[in-house]
């Protein structure tokens, strides 16, 4: 039995936190669990499969005298993305189809007014907390079972009930499920991109999200409701923002169609591929969230499960190149790509040399270079034009996917400015 809801309450107000305060704990994860998960499972086709097939709003809604999902566990998901080295998840609580995976009081169209008889939501919120995990709430702003949608200017008494169903469960949501840590917008365009109208003044996004930070100052929201808000969120691609702005890049394991469930998706990607996306992302200062698409049980496929074990497994050995990341100005070369804390590099080498690795235009002075997986200690030289040779290494890669070198500088590592492009060729100074 789910457990009564708790009202969120709290003694901080928005004026009391900072955008480093809000993000602190964001900056700190790099690595999430994106959860896309609905009716739209029972069709094995992925979620856009009401819109893109034309299916009937009457005729889609009966996919919820079926949705009864009895081998979900959130416990088990929440054990999952710990044991990956996730720190936080977040969970589709309403995609485009409208049905609320939570209990909504301006909408019939739920899981616990239909077949599942359960508030979803509420035992994701409790289980992953216990787990220790951040908690995110994806949300859609638009619902294709109203014509207001495609044609506001046409259905506006239809339009405006959309945008007032948007605010009340946006209230509902971060009212009733205690700390919320992520509001994950989507679904901000209208008519899918064909209305130019301001979303932002359509979806009166101001007003709410003002509403949603009173109600938990704390929330880190993504900019997909008209207005930057917090957090860039580039889609199936890793692309950093600008520095001091929080982003985090969402991605689908198998093809980028289909966040939810695809009975048949063949292209997945490799643990190597994922945990190079991990690695770009984290060297950008920004965080990866990785999406599975539950079946309609609600158990997850193996082969997504075994890929995220695999990259838990080469967390548990390289995370603190990884968690609490910044910037690093140096090159990777042919080979890879650098993390930094501190005065510490972190080379995440890509393509590995053989014996020596030579990384250039390096300007900070090397102290030592190590193995990070064996701690074993490397030789180190530096010469003409920055060039950093690292030697002692193993002819073949110490690890299947990414091994890491730890390099530690006698101060923040710098890239050297070449004030001469070619002076390299003769082997001379900068």
């Amino acid at each position: 039995m789910v457990k009564k809801k708790s009202k969120a309450v709290s003694k901080e107000t928005p004026a009391t936190l900072t955008y480093e305060d809000r993000l602190a704990w964001f900056h700190e994860a790099r690595f999430g669990l994106f959860i896309h998960w609905g009716l739209y499972s029972l069709l094995e086709r992925g979620e856009w499969a009401m819109f893109q097939e034309r299916i009937p709003r009457d005729d889609y809604a009966k996919l919820a005298d079926r949705f009864r999902p009895k081998h979900f566990n959130p416990h088990a998901w929440a054990e999952m993305a710990r044991d990956a080295g996730m720190k936080y998840a977040v969970l589709t609580t309403r995609h485009h189809d409208g049905f609320c995976l939570f209990d909504s009081q301006v909408s019939e169209f739920t899981a616990p007014k239909t077949a599942a008889k359960r508030d979803l939501v509420a035992e994701y919120v409790e289980a992953f907390r216990k787990a220790g995990l951040k908690v995110g709430f994806y949300y859609s702003l638009l619902d294709w079972r109203f014509p207001g949608y495609f044609m506001p200017t046409k259905y506006k008494k239809s339009a405006a009930d959309m945008v007032a169903q948007f605010h009340a469960q946006v209230r509902e949501l971060m009212t009733n499920y205690g700390h919320i840590d992520v509001l994950w917008y989507d679904g901000g365009w209208i008519a899918h991109g064909a209305y130019a109208k301001d979303i932002a003044a359509f979806w009166k996004s101001a007003e709410v999200n003002a509403m949603a930070r009173e109600l938990q100052p704390h929330i880190v929201i993504n900019n997909r409701s008209g207005i930057d808000e917090d957090l860039d969120t580039p889609e199936q691609h890793v692309t950093a923002s600008q520095a001091g702005r929080g982003w985090e890049s969402c991605m689908t394991i198998g093809d980028s169609c289909g966040w939810g469930y695809i009975r048949n998706n063949p292209n997945m990607k490799t643990v190597t591929q994922l945990l190079q996306h991990l690695v770009t992302a984290a060297a950008g200062e920004g965080n990866f969230l990785l999406n599975v698409g539950p079946r309609p049980d609600g158990t997850i496929r193996k082969g997504e499960r075994k890929r995220l074990a695999a990259m838990g497994e080469w967390l548990k050995v390289n995370g603190e190149a990884i968690y609490g990341s910044q910037r690093c100005s140096l090159h990777g070369g042919m080979i890879g790509m650098w993390t930094r804390k501190g005065n510490t590099g972190y080379l995440h080498v890509l393509r590995w040399p053989g014996k020596e690795a030579v990384v250039p235009l390096v300007k900070t002075a090397v102290k030592s270079a190590r193995l990070l997986a064996t701690g074993d200690r490397l030789q180190v030289r530096q010469e003409h034009n920055g060039r950093l040779v690292i030697g002692g290494l193993p002819k073949s890669p110490p690890d299947p996917h990414i091994a890491v070198i730890k390099v530690k500088f006698d101060g923040p590592p710098e890239s050297l400015d070449e004030r001469d492009k070619a002076a390299w060729i003769e082997a001379q100074a900068e």
